[in-house]
């Protein structure tokens, strides 16, 4: 049973080139389908969140926490009443736009670009990868996604404004996205917040006292846990630390959201769009542990000294390789070199390196910049 306020697929806006129905799957359950099919979702396997893979084979890839945010949206899509098919689409969708090296990469690739009079944001990148870079269907470029997960990919973590991306108007900027992509913003961060504590804990970089001294959240949790197991080793009071901070994020992100609806009076989809700011949402006090968090992981393990070599040669590789094929345009593959007729050079490289892996973009630097 859907909610009064969710999306139902028989409203959906369509597909940009329409097509039959499926015999036994709705449309959003077929976008589901072709963005898990595609060579975009695959490539996130070799692709960093934070940790490259010399220091452990168990930390998660964009792959891995991808799946880890379809797990926890469709979770709390129950609870809401949402529309559980979009919820996971736009769930597996929301990071296939991400370039190499994790934040470090896509920093570096928008530094790039500016030098020539653009930018690279990953939510415009991850629509051109879903509506032209994908080749898998004879009838049309891209994958057809239906608008309502096209829509949530441009709006579900950022505002854009009419103005600034005239391309963008046929998405209703002026309006807010449905709950079903509002949602996904919120469990991406549930999930890299609790991920990046325990990876960063395996790779020694976070110490349980650490942790404790600067996130009230993780001490208050941890206590109960140590009186509850006192006999456990830390690894394990750990892991039943983080269960509790995750029930706590995912637990407020349902109630509070649905005590924001209720409060606005929402009755339907229009209203969630016509609202003057987005409803699902954090309460204040949770609001401010995360923050807190957030906070701790920027300041000791994103930013930390153990990580800073990686992500200066992140920056050097990306900026070497978009140096180099800037001034020599004929060592790109030739699908980019016959797509800069047509586009502007920076915008092909661009994508060229977006779309690279890991280990691919070592190859390639190796190959035109190695000494």
């Amino acid at each position: 049973m859907l909610a009064d306020y969710a999306v139902r697929v028989e409203d959906s806006r369509g597909r940009r080139y329409p097509e039959p129905p499926h015999p036994y799957r709705n449309d959003f359950q077929r976008d589901r389908d072709r963005v898990v099919h595609a060579r975009a979702f695959r490539r996130l396997e070799a692709k960093t969140q934070v940790f490259t893979r010399r220091y452990s084979d168990h930390f998660r890839n964009r792959l891995t926490h991808t799946i880890e945010v379809a797990q926890i949206s469709r979770t709390i899509a129950a609870q809401l009443g949402l529309n559980s098919h979009l919820v996971e689409a736009l769930a597996l969708v929301h990071d296939i736009g991400h370039p190499p090296f994790g934040h470090a990469g896509e920093k570096a690739l928008d530094a790039a670009m500016r030098q020539h009079g653009f930018s690279f944001d990953h939510n415009l990148h991850a629509l051109r990868i879903v509506e032209d870079f994908e080749l898998r269907y004879a009838s049309f470029r891209g994958l057809n996604l239906t608008f309502e997960v096209r829509e949530g990919i441009i709006k579900h973590s950022h505002d854009y404004r009419a103005e600034d991306h005239p391309e963008l108007a046929e998405y209703l900027l002026d309006q807010r996205p449905p709950v079903e992509a509002q949602l996904i913003d919120l469990t991406d961060e549930i999930a890299y917040n609790t991920a990046d504590l325990d990876d960063g804990y395996e790779a020694h970089l976070l110490t349980v006292e650490q942790i404790s001294t600067s996130v009230a959240l993780f001490q208050g949790c941890f206590r109960e846990v140590q009186t509850l197991y006192p006999q456990a080793v830390e690894k394990l009071q750990f892991n039943e630390t983080l269960k509790r901070i995750f029930d706590r994020l995912v637990g407020d992100l349902i109630s509070n959201t649905q005590q924001g609806l209720k409060s606005a009076g929402v009755r339907s989809l229009e209203d969630i769009r016509r609202h003057r700011q987005r409803l699902a949402a954090f309460s204040p006090p949770v609001e401010q542990e995360r923050r807190q968090l957030k906070d701790f992981l920027y300041e000791n393990l994103y930013f930390s000294p153990a990580l800073a070599g990686e992500k200066e040669d992140a920056e050097r590789i990306i900026g070497e390789l978009f140096a180099h094929w800037m001034e020599e345009p004929d060592d790109l593959p030739r699908t980019y070199r016959e797509k800069s007729a047509q586009e502007p050079l920076p915008r092909v490289i661009c994508d060229y390196i977006a779309g690279m892996t890991d280990p691919f973009i070592y190859q390639q630097y190796e190959k035109y910049c190695g000494e």
